[in-house]
């Protein structure tokens, strides 16, 4: 019989990588909270971030004595962006989209029940959208998510939301978040009718988004650009009547560089 893969895994290296992951949302820390999050020894991390910081992944401060992800880091992003065509090819189009609706453009792809954003282009306002590239965010209440979602079969969406629905209910982040599963199959059957999905407040208040899917030469969709803006700014008509149209083309425009011929 074959072997699991997790069989291989070496504890030191994902002790390392999962230390990498805790500076996701923090700019520095220190090896006390390190410790905390991790639930590892002071001196296992000491060792970890000595040995990341010799690599260039982890950089320490000389005023705080903490620590923050090194360039290495930026280097391998970067490296991974080059290698995926997709993101490659997408470049053009979120710039072009978030300059020609002057609003912030993502992109996006579906990993399990979460969202992943690929990369991102932000617009010269001083109040915006703020750029998500590398973050994760539930898929059910975000454009970017339920349009991924809704590309799927209607028994993908059972057995991705049957592992992410705690008690029954999916998780709530605004009032407007559809936490109940039936509801949101009928929602996903609407967006994959009509080929868009918006975000009215329901990943964060005062937010609003509409996303479209890319597809590849096979038809699959590999991904969904989005355009996302403060809700006084964009409220839900200019969102559907003009926002909607301009992130359906370049999703479109996109997909048809990637071979589609839908």
């Amino acid at each position: 019989m074959r072997r699991s893969k997790s069989d291989y895994v070496i504890q030191t290296v994902s002790n390392a990588l999962r230390l990498l992951e805790v500076f996701g949302d923090e700019e520095e820390l220190g090896v006390t909270e390190i410790s905390r999050r991790l639930a590892l020894h002071k001196n296992n991390v000491f060792r970890l971030l000595a040995t990341l910081e010799e690599k260039g992944y982890v950089e320490q401060s000389l005023g705080s004595e903490r620590y923050r992800l090194g360039v290495r880091c930026l280097e391998v992003g970067q490296a991974y962006a080059h290698s995926r065509t997709l993101v490659r090819l997408a470049r053009p189009a979120v710039e072009a989209l978030s300059l020609a609706t002057g609003e912030t453009a993502h992109l996006g792809t579906l990993e399990a029940f979460q969202v992943v954003h690929l990369d991102g282009e932000q617009p010269p306002h001083l109040v915006v959208t703020p750029l998500r590239v590398g973050r994760r965010l539930d898929a059910h209440c975000t454009a970017l998510g339920k349009m991924l979602l809704a590309c799927r079969s209607p028994s993908a969406w059972e057995s991705i939301t049957e592992r992410a629905a705690e008690g029954g209910a999916l998780a709530a982040h605004t009032p407007a978040t559809v936490q109940d599963r039936d509801k949101l199959f009928d929602h996903l059957q609407a967006v994959a009718s009509q080929g868009f999905a918006i975000d009215l407040e329901e990943c964060e208040q005062g937010l609003c988004c509409a996303a479209a899917p890319v597809f590849d030469a096979s038809g699959h969709a590999v991904g969904a650009l989005s355009v996302s803006a403060p809700l006084f700014r964009l409220g839900e008509e200019a969102l559907r009547g003009e926002t909607v149209p301009q992130v359906v083309g370049s999703a479109g425009d996109l997909s048809r560089k990637l071979g589609w011929a839908g």
